[in-house]
């Protein structure tokens, strides 16, 4: 059964979601304090975590930037509507997707299950060798010359898709919904965001050009010319 943790303060509404996911199938655990939440993160192995970003004593941005020192659980943050602020934050830090709040119950379940089929569908291949970089979709893991580089589920799915497709020009549209699961929507920056952050991480190629390239109007390029 997937394993859910849910960390909000909002007893009312946890109630309310967590009742809703466990009739949909899922194993839930809710903790309605940072600080209890983060501690049973680091004792217990769950498949997804869903974290609100307003709460006292520790916020949900702050919360998440512990979180990834040394986990890659995807992230779907519960964020206040219309507040791109904390989603830009959020993503940059790790963040797989966000929900405004008040949320249906029925979009947050969407968004969860179209993580977890992203994360099983990666998981049936086994790698990609583009040079010096190596891209392990069965363990969800990037190397480049042997030094392993640290991506968000998010960024691993995007630079896989990306990395699959090489020389191929996609589109934002095409990335939001193959790599990250949902259409994407006006306005929406989260394609660029994680994008931007592949490209801190990996940096330049030996010939100093970047392995990802904007496209003016189009979309994004993984350069390189053949895998072995």
């Amino acid at each position: 059964m997937t394993r859910l943790l849910l960390i909000d303060d909002d007893v009312q509404l946890t109630g309310l979601l967590a009742e809703y996911l466990k009739k949909d199938g899922f194993d839930v655990t809710v903790h309605n304090s940072a600080m209890t939440g983060l501690a049973c993160l680091r004792q217990n192995s769950f498949d997804l975590l869903i974290l609100d970003v307003m709460m006292p004593l520790m916020d949900g941005i702050t919360l998440l930037r512990e979180i990834r020192h040394s986990n890659s659980i995807p992230v779907i943050m519960l964020t206040a509507r219309g507040d791109d602020l904390d989603k830009v934050v959020g993503l940059e830090l790790g963040a797989d997707d966000y929900v405004a709040k008040p949320c249906l119950p029925r979009e947050l379940t969407a968004r969860i299950k179209a993580i977890l089929r992203r994360v099983q569908h990666q998981q049936q291949y086994t790698e990609l060798q583009c040079g010096e970089l190596n891209i392990r979709s069965s363990s969800r893991t990037v190397y480049l010359q042997k030094q392993k580089i640290e991506l968000t589920g998010a960024e691993f799915s995007i630079l896989y898709l990306l990395a699959q497709k090489a020389g191929q020009i996609i589109s934002k549209a095409e990335l939001s919904e193959q790599a990250l699961g949902k259409p994407l929507s006006s306005f929406d920056r989260s394609i660029d965001v994680h994008i931007s952050h592949i490209r801190q991480k990996l940096g330049p190629r030996p010939e100093g050009q970047q392995w990802i390239t904007a496209v003016r109007g189009k979309g994004y390029q993984f350069i390189y010319s053949a895998f072995s």
